[in-house]
């Protein structure tokens, strides 16, 4: 059994996001939604349910794990495997909010561009800040975007839910992988998210930012390919 993957990307991310990891991964039947087209994780959520296949794998890397855990929450018989990638599972503290539309403010002004340089120190491990490669691909990707889809994608941070409470009821494989060094989505906000799964697998990538899947895309294949094999063999017993 080959069960859809379905891939939800973060903030002004696309699917060359994924096309790393990809590269080293079994060839998977797979779907790479547009993370628009909504102002909250609810509903965009609905959405992408409406759409998508009537049972799929479900991985989600920062705003797509959010939109990923609405889902879950919405539709878990649905999800036949759930992994989250760095990801804050709390609802966003009211203090966030001037930050994050001081960057759409940003955005409209200066360019896509002007934002991923003044997050980029936050985005990858010490040891990435001199790599211009890896910058460029984020800035191409971010320049793809539009500042309505940066404003959607803005308003779904704003509004999240805290929904580690509806964790136990997925019965699927659940994988938590994060960075050791992530800045935004901190090994914290992981362990916070474990305690509420506990039965769920949990990797933290060593000298790993938050961009893990450009950082060390072998490394999160690996893991997702564990996943996916247990996820399915799970499927296949029922």
């Amino acid at each position: 059994m080959s069960l859809p993957l379905v891939l939800l990307g973060g903030t002004l991310c696309d699917g060359a996001l994924w096309q790393p990891l990809c590269r080293h991964l079994p060839p998977q039947p797979m779907i790479i939604p547009e993370m628009s087209g909504a102002d909250s994780a609810e509903q965009l959520a609905a959405q992408l349910l409406t759409d998508l296949p009537a049972r799929f794998l479900l991985v989600g890397f920062s705003l797509g794990a959010l939109v990923a855990l609405e889902m879950q929450a919405q539709a878990a018989q649905r999800i036949a495997g759930l992994a989250l990638l760095a990801v804050n599972p709390l609802a966003d503290a009211p203090v966030n909010a001037a930050g994050r539309i001081a960057l759409l403010d940003r955005a409209a002004k200066n360019g896509m561009r002007s934002v991923v340089e003044q997050l980029w120190p936050r985005y990858v491990h010490a040891s990435r800040l001199a790599d211009r490669e890896l910058l460029g691909a984020l800035v191409t990707m971010a320049e793809r975007s539009s500042v309505e889809r940066f404003r959607q994608q803005t308003a779904i941070a704003i509004q999240r839910r805290d929904l580690r409470h509806t964790l136990p009821a997925l019965q699927a494989p659940l994988l938590i992988l994060n960075g050791d060094s992530d800045a935004i989505c901190t090994p914290e906000h992981h362990h916070l998210l474990v305690k509420a799964a506990p039965a769920a697998r949990h990797i933290t990538l060593e000298q790993c930012g938050h961009f893990l899947l450009l950082e060390q895309p072998q490394a999160c294949a690996r893991a997702l390919q564990t996943w996916i094999k247990r996820s399915e063999l799970c499927v296949s017993t029922l």
